[in-house]
């Protein structure tokens, strides 16, 4: 998800103050607490801001209703659990009339599908329950459809119920065989004279239990939605049928989108897990408050939450998000958190919250050595930046900071990990490529209503690092990952090594819905605060802009293709399912001229090094099974079938599951990388034994990484190449 940085890449101001000009009228009568008249506010606001200023806005007409229709009926039931037809028939009136609806900010769709959906959920509560009561047997030959898209909704209530009981059955052969296989381990384990056996009978009893109880979980956490959830959700179909990623942010979301770009919150820096009713704590995340105070330990109950003083909330029975709400706050003000430990003794711990920085958001490094010397690895899970903050962390800085670590080590190449990476701030991302090319134009970005501008990296006149260089890309590296790929790969400045990237070239910028609303209305949601409501409407992520590479090319669709395939787990799906290709409603490819740029440190003898790479990947046998195991998943996905007989679903699974264990051995025995840290990152990880147990359980992932032993085969390939030449030039 692209977004501008403040005070690095200036937003148009002039097309804001449009976006404000043009709400120019009151929404809400004055004094209105009403919750429909507020959902209508949202809707309106979000609709004509989009209309104003998306880079293209699609009509609100009946495709658009028919889009919006099939998205809300698909999400609120993707299995075909609970609506029948009779249900769809009730619906489908309103298949086109969703965007009349829209224009006046009326929610007579919305209304009548949760109404719809509430009554079958708690109806499908008495459904399981009762089916549940039986047992099952696994001798007939029934066989379940899994892709939902291939059946049709249930014509009746009988049909209904049968087809819940067919995936229940489904759940429970599952569960059960697993049973069995746990049964038969502890039969031939030493002890096995202690083991008691369960009977089949008592095992399928123990599977149908366990299903259950996996259900009512399930029920509970769609039960705790709110109404004002689900109409978030129905908000955010009415903007992806204008494109994917312009997205409506109620005023707790937007707070929450915050904390992720920048990588910190205000809090006191515990994980929570919950057990039942019970909330654990499951880690002490190192250097925050919790961990500076000392005393909260991983293991314990958390019993009452207080804000200081007041009267301490006995948190029994809540839920993770309700504890987490309880116990986050402003920074400088004390929880005091009522705590069983683990030995039985109850005391209060009181905590100040501060600001947590989660350490897993940020670029690190590491060191793989090898014969032909050690080579860089920095890992980058997002374009991460405190748009709140001046002073608060940036990834283009931190990604600097590595790299200089890497070069004070000695590296002969570094390695760019940005696999998995969705994006984020694109002022990070021309900062971010300063590093590897100095000055020079990065990319191109263009609004519907004008010309195209060019951004250009200016952090650096020569680039800090200038020798080999990888990147690391598959098909959900998008976004600023997309770009940053692909001006390295324009420059032929690196080479990029992976899967065809998600395929995002849009650019969203955060609109503060309520700068879009007239004095008046403001005022009088101000006024209603009071009786608990919020100020604010939220803001809205909305598409404004596209960009595109240097050579022109855009990544909208496409993606940025590697120079080096790599065989990928995912190719078992279809692609369209993975990138941005498989959304309706995604913006067209469109390409713009190139703009002058000229490469700097370019990859010599590329050709040769695609060559090389390509011939270990093909005799490599882990690489070869990783292929196999993806088809052997595309023709499965083909045919959804499965068999509710005991045998036959024991058959299927043992020939999935034989290429996969096959797979698992391989990889487990065929790579072991040797991986160090920098040696200026050991006092940071050495403060205490999380931090080093945390550390090295990081580096032993990565020591098994098949893609990265590659790459780093392709790193040695590109410097003993350069090496070649730079023989062959002094000889001459």
């Amino acid at each position: 998800m692209l977004q501008f940085m403040k005070n690095k890449i200036l937003f148009p101001l002039l097309v804001v103050a449009a976006l404000a000009a043009f709400f120019s009228f009151k929404y809400v009568r004055a004094g209105s607490k009403s919750s429909k008249e507020r959902r209508a506010l949202v809707i309106e606001t979000v609709m004509k801001t989009i209309q104003a200023g998306h880079y293209s806005a699609r009509p609100i007409d009946d495709t658009f209703s028919s889009r919006v229709f099939s998205e809300m009926v698909k999400a609120f039931d993707s299995e075909k659990l609970y609506f029948t037809r009779q249900d769809i028939e009730k619906l489908k009136k309103y298949e086109f009339s969703i965007d009349d609806q829209v224009k006046v900010g009326a929610t007579e769709f919305f209304d009548t599908l949760e109404a719809i959906y509430l009554r079958r959920m708690n109806n499908s509560e008495l459904l399981y329950e009762q089916i549940l009561k039986t047992p099952f047997t696994f001798k007939t030959d029934e066989v379940l459809q899994l892709s939902a898209d291939k059946v049709e909704y249930a014509a009746s209530e009988k049909e209904l119920e049968n087809r819940w009981r067919m995936h229940l059955k489904y759940n429970a052969l599952s569960k059960f065989v697993d049973l069995k296989k746990e049964q038969e381990k502890k039969k031939e384990n030493k002890d096995s004279v202690n083991v008691v056996l369960k009977t089949d009978a008592e095992l399928e009893a123990k599977a149908r239990e366990d299903i259950l109880k996996n259900n009512q979980r399930y029920m509970k956490r769609r039960k705790k939605a709110k109404d004002d959830d689900r109409f978030t959700f129905y908000v955010n179909k009415l903007t992806e049928a204008q494109d994917p990623h312009t997205s409506y942010f109620p005023p707790v979301e937007k707070s929450a989108f915050d904390e992720r770009m920048s990588g910190s919150f205000v809090g006191i820096g515990a994980r929570l897990n919950q057990n039942e009713d019970k909330t654990i704590i499951a880690s002490v995340i190192t250097g925050s408050p919790s961990w500076k105070q000392g005393e909260l330990k991983a293991g314990d109950e958390i019993m009452k939450v207080a804000q200081g003083e007041a009267e301490p909330v006995d948190i029994t029975g809540f839920e993770l998000d309700e504890v987490v709400k309880l116990i986050r706050g402003d920074k400088g003000t004390e929880v005091r958190l009522t705590v069983k430990s683990t030995t039985g003794a109850v005391k209060v711990i009181p905590i100040k919250r501060g600001v947590v920085e989660i350490e897993e958001t940020f670029a690190r490094s590491a060191i793989i050595q090898g014969k032909d010397g050690p080579v860089g690895f920095i890992y980058l899970p997002e374009f991460y930046t405190d748009f709140n903050h001046t002073s608060g962390r940036t990834c283009s800085k931190d990604v600097a900071v590595e790299v200089q670590k890497l070069k004070e080590a000695g590296v002969t190449g570094i390695i760019l990990d940005l696999r998995y990476n969705g994006g984020g701030s694109l002022g990070d991302v021309v900062d971010m490529s300063s590093i590897f090319l100095g000055r020079g134009p990065v990319v191109q970005v263009k609004s519907s209503h004008s010309s195209p501008s060019v951004l250009r990296s200016r952090t650096y006149d020569t680039a800090i690092y200038s020798g080999p260089l990888a990147i690391m890309v598959n098909q959900n590296s998008a976004s600023a990952s997309e770009i940053l790929a692909a001006v390295l790969q324009d420059y032929n400045r690196a080479i990029i090594v992976g899967t065809t990237t998600y395929g995002k070239g849009t650019v969203q910028k955060m609109v503060s819905l309520d700068d879009m609303i007239d004095p008046m209305t403001r005022l009088n949601m101000l006024s209603d605060t009071a009786g608990g409501a919020s100020a604010s409407i939220g803001s809205l992520k909305l598409t404004m802009e596209k960009f595109y590479r240097v050579n022109g090319g855009s990544t909208q669709l496409k993606g940025v293709t590697p120079h080096i395939d790599m065989p990928d787990p995912y190719d078992g799906y279809d692609e369209d399912e993975l990138g941005e290709r498989h959304n309706k409603s995604a913006l067209e490819w469109t390409e713009l001229p190139p703009v002058a740029y000229k490469p700097v440190n370019s990859i010599s003898d590329l050709p040769q090094v695609i060559a090389m790479s390509k011939s270990r990947i093909d005799a490599n046998p882990t690489f070869k099974l990783i292929t196999k195991n993806a088809q052997i998943i595309r023709k499965k996905k083909d045919d959804n079938n499965v068999s509710l007989n005991e045998a036959k679903f024991k058959k299927e699974q043992e020939e999935i599951n034989a290429t996969s264990k096959e797979l698992e051995e391989l990889q487990k025995n065929s790579v072991q990388l040797d991986m160090t840290n920098a040696p200026a990152d050991l006092p940071k990880i050495n403060l205490d034994s999380a931090s080093v147990a945390k550390n090295k359980e990081w580096l032993k992932a990565l020591s098994k990484d098949i893609y990265i032993a590659e790459t780093v085969n392709i790193i040695n390939d590109i410097r003993k190449s350069e090496m070649k030449l730079s023989v062959k030039g002094s000889k001459r």
